[in-house]
């Protein structure tokens, strides 16, 4: 049975019980989709410190639209470029450690993109890697567990948010 992704506020609950009362700060991911014959399928790249599977996700810069910036980070990050949607797919929180050692409590709000165009080159080539997936095999290899949920919770109707 498909749920829908965790509420903000039991997602802040178990925050809360993680890092205390650290403030939190704010990401933005896209999750970049396309339509074809296998149905619904996602763009998963790898991070550049451990190689996990991860969406392109990074920080707002100044009074960017969240939903602009989750795009602008699919460009960087994954040489994406389409149709941002003004509705977040759901919302997670997980652990982002600095170049200090630092552990930093992030809440990371995902924003849909329906991709048009897939560059050859990009800022970030060299440091990544990118793969189309279907949705089931998208959540085999994330490691969110909330995000996982969030991605499932997408591709079994992403029209709801065009």
């Amino acid at each position: 049975m498909l749920t829908r992704p965790t509420t903000h506020n039991q997602m802040a609950e178990r925050v809360r019980r993680l890092f205390g009362n650290a403030p939190c700060r704010l990401q933005v991911a896209a999750l970049p989709w396309r339509e074809n014959e296998n149905g619904v399928e996602i763009m998963l790249i790898t991070s550049r410190d451990t190689g996990r599977w991860v969406l392109p996700k990074g920080w707002p810069e100044a009074r960017e639209p969240l939903c602009k910036a989750a795009a602008r980070e699919a460009g960087e990050e994954a040489g994406l470029r389409g149709t941002v949607s003004h509705l977040e797919a759901g919302r997670y929180f997980y652990a982002k450690v600095l170049a200090s050692g630092e552990e930093v409590p992030c809440e990371v709000l995902v924003f849909p993109l329906k991709v048009d165009r897939v560059a050859d080159r990009w800022k970030e080539k060299r440091a990544r890697t990118r793969k189309w997936v279907v949705s089931a095999e998208a959540v085999r290899m994330v490691n969110e567990p909330d995000l996982c949920q969030i991605i499932a919770y997408f591709c079994a109707d992403p029209d709801k948010f065009v």
